[in-house]
């Protein structure tokens, strides 16, 4: 299958991906995530990918990227070799967001994050309640994109306003038409529980940007179809999320994976670990002398 071509059936056998940004150096979260892909491909005899999600050009850097494959093979996890770098397929989202958009399901904002934060402001103080936020903490869509016209929202374009590209989530739902669920499953691959997912708790979601042809929403449901991965390993940050992905796999006419959300490895003060924790990274660990099996058994891999 051309790897420009949204795939619609999963192929023989598992297909699992462990997909970092190239932002920053890895620490002991990214490990634990590896490690989990790597343990659940090795339990289903399935095949591991390595996937760059270097969308964030201002923030990606390719030392970076180099440094994570060090690390990762350092560590002694195998992956299918060349991995996917999303910079290197923006047509392929770009193709899947004129989808939606042919859908009628896709509208342009023009607010800023900061006039969004006032709309949201203004909206509470109207109504005497709080303005609903996403289970990120974010508040949800305020503007008036949505109702501006075909004509209005081109020629606003036309002169350079910068611009978010949002699904109109009202419309999307109701296309689907019914419930959304996905099914989690244990270390082992087995089958256990069916969640019900509720996009509807991120309101008009960002599908892409003006500077960004896609967003991570976007870009990895149509990364995970075209790979043909039928198990998503990942942190369980990123289980609320999940949801989104559901609505955009059953718009788009996607598969739809097996999911696992595992535990988040956290830092002293109880959140997760971000790349800006520096004890934590794999370069320090290995300049104090740790090794790879040090850091296997510490995450409950030994």
């Amino acid at each position: 299958m051309s790897s420009g071509t949204l795939a619609t059936r999963h192929p023989k056998g598992p297909v699992l991906r462990f997909a970092p940004s190239p932002n920053g150096l890895l620490h002991l979260g990214h490990a634990l995530s590896a490690l989990e892909n790597e343990a659940l491909a090795a339990a289903l005899g399935g095949r591991l990918l390595l996937r760059i999600e270097d969308i964030d050009t201002t923030r990606c850097r390719p030392e970076f990227e180099a440094a994570m494959i060090e690390d990762l093979a350092w560590l002694g996890i195998a992956f299918q070799m060349p991995p996917r770098r999303q910079s290197e397929h923006l047509p392929v989202y770009r193709d899947a967001l004129a989808r939606l958009d042919g859908m009628g399901l896709v509208f342009a904002s023009f607010e800023s994050r900061g006039e969004l934060k006032t709309l949201a402001a203004a909206r509470e103080a109207e109504t005497g309640h709080p303005w609903p936020k996403d289970p990120d903490g974010a508040p949800l869509y305020a503007g008036a994109g949505a109702s501006l016209s075909g004509t209005e929202r081109q020629t606003l374009i036309d002169a350079g306003k910068p611009h978010a590209l949002r699904l109109d989530m009202t419309r999307a739902l109701a296309r689907v038409g019914r419930p959304l669920t996905w099914t989690e499953v244990d270390a082992a691959g087995t089958l256990n529980r069916t969640v019900e997912a509720r996009p509807e708790a991120w309101g008009d979601v960002v599908l892409a940007r003006k500077d960004v042809g896609t967003s991570y929403h976007l870009s990895v449901v149509t990364d995970d179809a075209i790979q043909n991965v039928t198990h998503i390993v990942r942190g369980e940050d990123l289980f609320r999320s999940t949801a989104v992905h559901r609505l955009l796999q059953e718009l788009l006419e996607l598969p739809e994976p097996l999911y696992r959300h595992h535990r988040l490895v956290l830092g002293p003060d109880g959140r997760k670990l971000s790349k800006s924790d520096q004890a934590q990274g794999f370069r320090i660990l290995r300049d104090r002398g740790g090794g790879p099996a040090d850091i296997r058994r510490s995450l409950g891999f030994g």
